[in-house]
């Protein structure tokens, strides 16, 4: 496997072809000025040892050299092999609710940014648990398969929005039958759903999926977001009206949410505005029975910046050697092909 460690560097690129801009301007510069100087048959005559070609070869060593140091310094680098970790954990999917009614706006800035917070706090937190993320609306998507990289997972996270489903609504139902379906064959007991919510379901019957978790030994902790008093819902600066044109108000129900907590032996905490409640959450997970979790990684990367650097430094010392003028004990031996029909 191959990959550069510090790939963002390699946007440095963007000012190779700047560099070559920059010589083809001041070549034709000097051109200009050479020909407002004077004759330049005359000048040719007054200046034998200049070398156009070497001024360009130097040009073509230097813009080689840095391009080199640039890969240098990405350090690209080999997976010389595979190995299996061993950990003991739970695996962990977050099924987050992104319909309309999370961008009701009585947590700040709304339900949804929010809720975006904290889970990317908490994925900064965690050590041995895996994780994936399911967010639902009118349909579930698996936004991230189960996995231990927390890197990769906060990137996503912060991805989440009403825009990565395309139907609109709230299924709890067949967001939570998503996720059951998500979990790795290792985790045998140690699997928990964490549904983060309003609670408006319009579309199934969620009291029964969480039927099903439980017959599979699926904890299901649920987070209610909002509040009972509800607030409207903004969308690009106008507020989502019903049929009769009356404002649409988002209210938190905790009823179903109390419920499907309490089949599956899981536990309902209410977001307040100073926690969402994943980190109690976390807290009663850690106190479950952990299962032995596989993984497969990369591991030991050799460097090989060493050579690009090593070729950008001898392009650089030949740039320092090769002058811009010709070497009148060499002149006879014309390594850059020039004939003194050139101009200057």
């Amino acid at each position: 496997m191959f990959r550069f460690a510090n790939g963002e560097l390699l946007y440095l690129l963007i000012l190779v072809p700047v560099l070559v801009i920059v010589y083809l301007l001041a070549v034709g510069r000097r051109r200009r000025l050479v020909a407002r100087f004077g004759n330049p048959g005359l000048l040719r005559e007054l200046m034998p040892d200049f070398s156009r070609g070497r001024i360009r070869f130097k040009a073509v060593l230097f813009i080689a050299a840095y391009t080199l140091l640039v890969f240098a310094a990405a350090r690209p680098q080999f997976g010389s092999k595979l190995r299996e970790e061993h950990s003991r954990g739970v695996e962990m999917m977050l099924v987050v609710d992104v319909s309309n009614s999370m961008m009701a706006e009585d947590f700040e800035p709304n339900r949804l940014e929010r809720t975006k917070y904290a889970i990317g706090k908490l994925f900064e937190g965690l050590q041995q648990e895996r994780v994936g993320l399911v967010v639902f609306a009118g349909e579930p998507k698996v936004q991230l398969p189960i996995t231990s990289d927390y890197r990769m997972a906060q990137a996503f996270a912060k991805r989440i929005s009403p825009s990565l489903v395309g139907e609109q609504g709230t299924a709890i139902g067949r967001a939570l039958e998503q996720a059951m379906l998500s979990f790795s064959s290792q985790s045998e007991q140690s699997r928990v759903i964490v549904l983060v919510t309003d609670g408006e379901n319009h579309e199934d019957d969620a009291v029964e999926a969480a039927r099903k978790a439980a017959e599979q030994g699926i904890r299901i902790y649920t987070i209610g977001i909002g509040t009972p008093e509800g607030a409207p819902i903004q969308i690009d600066g106008d507020f989502i009206k019903d049929e009769n044109g009356e404002m649409v108000v988002s209210k938190l129900d905790e009823a179903m949410l109390e419920q499907i907590a309490s089949i599956t032996g899981g536990a309902y905490v209410r977001a307040t505005k100073q926690s969402i409640g994943l980190e109690e959450i976390v807290k009663s997970i850690d106190e479950m029975e952990k299962s032995d979790l596989a993984t497969v990684r990369f591991e030991e990367y050799n460097e090989q910046y060493q050579y690009p650097l090593a070729a950008a430094l001898v392009l650089l010392v030949l740039d320092v050697f090769i002058l811009s003028r010709r070497n009148p004990r060499l002149r006879r031996f014309n390594i850059f092909r020039e004939h003194r029909s050139e101009e200057l």
